[in-house]
């Protein structure tokens, strides 16, 4: 199986479940607890259906919407996500040249293992920062403060990983970052010699936007779950989220949003957009999925900020029915970083490529010219 076997999310995540050790591929896969707001995610779209028009003569549709003040060229960016090294070793660089190829957001995380300054001297496309509060105000300044001089486009604070989720995949696989060998992951590795020999000929791993700061950004032998738990403020309230808004001074959305009171409160200090987000099912299990809170958040707030739905995308039929019922775009992360351990850079331009091909075709079907005409009376909802 290789790349050109890849039509949809299944495959993609087939084939990285081939090139990655054990450890990796189930980091990725994961989720906390008994995972069940996992796959609750990607179920909560066959709650409803799509309700096409006919004769709607139209043509080439318009994929463009506006979002964090910049046109992208499809309604679905990638996600910020972590330490992108680990599952092919171009990681964040391969990523940040796809989206740029697709003229969509690159998002990048925190914790990435290439630098602010680095994605912007190889990529010109848009560019949103992931930033976490850490218990050290002069690393959550230095890392907004460089995202500004390296004309990153916007920023999001992501507010639900306060602690880390119980993500028993990752206890019971011996998940470590850097990769170390254990009785549990030895064989793994040994399986997978391309990973590994990638792995240890190229950059050695590090977070590199806080490893500076830290002795935990460069080696975090004990695991990701506890630089989280001994690095994040758990204490950390509103006031930060409006520091952070009035530090930035640009489009700024707050990541984690998932009741409308919080949606409503992200208005009040100034946020530009909202994130509705679970953190991917690896957070709070048993908790709602981000479509199914999507209604009654854009009854309270849309038209007020813009409405990005992060969770369970697999298809272009979700990222049409979540744009029909208030949301302004939409981004995905277990999708891109499946299609990155599968095939680096050509893997994730060929995810990309599947989805903007899927949302022009479904376009199309559901009798819609462009994104504005997407509205509730495009839905059913199945009693």
């Amino acid at each position: 199986m290789n790349l050109k076997d890849c039509y949809n999310f299944a495959d993609f995540r087939k084939l990285a479940k081939k090139n990655l050790p054990g450890p990796i591929f189930h980091y990725i896969d994961g989720g906390s607890d008994d995972e069940t707001t996992l796959k609750r995610n990607t179920e909560a779209f066959s709650s409803c259906d799509l309700v096409p028009s006919i004769l709607a003569s139209v043509g080439e549709p318009d994929m463009t919407t506006e979002v964090f003040g910049k046109k992208i060229k499809m309604p679905l960016f990638l996600s910020p996500t972590a330490m992108q090294r680990l599952y092919h070793h171009d990681g964040d660089k391969a990523s940040a040249r796809a989206a740029e190829k697709f003229g969509t957001f690159y998002s990048m995380s925190t914790m990435a293992t290439s630098s602010i300054e680095e994605i912007a001297n190889i990529s010109g496309g848009p560019k949103l920062f992931q930033l976490y509060i850490h218990k050290d105000q002069g690393l959550t300044d230095n890392l907004i403060d460089r995202c500004k001089r390296s004309g990153f486009n916007a920023m999001c604070l992501t507010v639900d990983t306060v602690v880390a989720g119980n993500r028993e995949r990752d206890h019971r696989w011996g998940f470590t970052t850097p990769p170390k060998l254990t009785l549990k992951s030895l064989m793994s590795f040994a399986l997978h010699p391309r990973w590994s020999l990638n792995y240890l000929a190229h950059e050695k791993f590090k977070l590199a936007n806080v490893a500076h700061f830290t002795k935990k950004g460069s080696s975090i032998a004990k695991g990701v779950m506890e630089y989280i738990n001994e690095q994040y403020d758990p204490a950390m309230s509103w006031k930060d989220a409006e520091y952070c808004i009035k530090r930035w001074g640009g489009p700024f959305a707050i990541k984690g949003v998932m009741s409308v009171e919080d949606a409503k409160r992200s208005v009040d200090i100034g946020a530009s957009a909202i994130m509705l987000s679970n953190h991917g099912g690896r957070q709070l299990d048993g908790s709602r999925s981000p479509f199914d809170q999507l209604p009654a958040i854009a009854d309270a707030v849309g038209g007020k900020l813009e409405i990005i739905l992060d969770g369970g995308i697999r298809r272009g039929t979700h990222v049409l029915k979540a744009l029909s019922l208030g949301a302004t775009a939409c981004s995905f992360g277990k999708g891109f970083l499946f299609a990155l351990g599968a095939g680096g850079q050509k893997g994730v331009e060929a995810m990309l490529q599947r989805m903007h091909d899927e949302i022009r075709r479904d376009m199309i079907l559901l009798g819609c010219k462009n994104i504005s005409e997407l509205n509730k009376k495009n839905i059913a909802f199945r009693l």
